[in-house]
């Protein structure tokens, strides 16, 4: 499950002295979920952009957040993504192997292997994420010490992610009466269970519910190529605030991919699911 020979990523102090440790010693880890696996988009992981795989261009993004202690690939125990383990511990950053359905239980065995206590759910899908964004939710996190991070409906789709405190997320691991947990956010925000606090997005450009940043189908890819050649992008770092700009000056590029948003949204409803042991 674990490759002894993992390491990783971690921040030099020097390098970057406005990276500020939790005071009390709170470990927050990027757990970047991803498997090569994909129906609509095959192998979507693996796709090349600008000579990188989509894969290496999310740890680069990944590596440019200030504040996480640790970046881990979290994905399958299936010999088709050892692929995966290997771009993992080639670009210097862990990997944890685990259920191929059971994401939460995949979650929950990375982080107690390296004493996460807060995760940041790295989607595979979403190669724009915001680093500034998740370096707020962080801030947030360690102002509020909430047990799940919920990201807003209208924050840009692919933009943000999800914050989920360890033990809350061993809680559920117990409770849940599924292996099905691909749309697991239910068991933090439904049960009555836990605190949950909305992420506070302050600037209006993150706000666009017009703009789909996540790989999912053909018109995606599509798109995140665009991006890249319209911003000259080498390595995958630009902050999110200069992709919307873009997108804002010219919104037929996010044309590209927008028509499939709807069906994007009707598929996770239809996958969405909450099922707990009995009492």
């Amino acid at each position: 499950m674990y490759s002894q020979n993992s390491f990783y990523f971690m921040r030099d102090k020097d390098a970057d002295e406005k990276s500020d440790s939790f005071s009390h010693g709170v470990k927050f880890f990027g757990f970047i979920t991803v498997r090569t696996d994909s129906s609509r988009l095959p192998q979507k992981a693996l796709l090349p952009i600008r000579g990188r795989k989509v894969i290496e261009h999310i740890i680069d993004r990944a590596k440019s957040i200030r504040g996480l202690d640790g970046i881990v690939v979290c994905t399958s125990d299936r010999a088709q993504d050892d692929v995966l383990e290997e771009i993992a511990l080639k670009e210097g950053v862990l990997c944890f192997r685990g259920s191929l359905e059971d994401k939460l239980d995949r979650w929950r065995g990375a982080a107690e292997k390296f004493g996460a206590d807060y995760i940041i759910t790295l989607d595979g899908d979403d190669p724009f994420f915001g680093p500034e964004l998740i370096e707020q939710e962080i801030e947030q996190i360690k102002a509020e010490e909430p047990d799940f991070l919920n990201i807003p409906k209208g924050v840009v789709c692919g933009g943000s992610e999800f914050g989920i405190k360890t033990t809350a997320l061993q809680k559920v691991c117990e409770i849940k009466d599924t292996q099905n947990t691909e749309m697991m956010w239910v068991y933090f925000t439904d049960t009555g269970l836990f605190r949950v606090a909305d992420f506070k997005v302050a600037d209006p450009i993150y706000w666009n519910d017009h703009v789909r940043l996540t790989l999912d189908y053909p018109e995606d890819y599509e798109f995140f190529k665009r991006v890249f050649e319209e911003l000259d992008i080498q390595k995958n770092t630009v902050p999110l605030k200069n992709i919307m700009e873009l997108l804002n000056e010219k919104p037929e590029i996010a044309e590209i991919n927008f028509s499939r948003q709807q069906e994007f949204l009707d598929n996770q409803r239809k996958k969405t699911t909450l099922k707990l042991k009995a009492a």
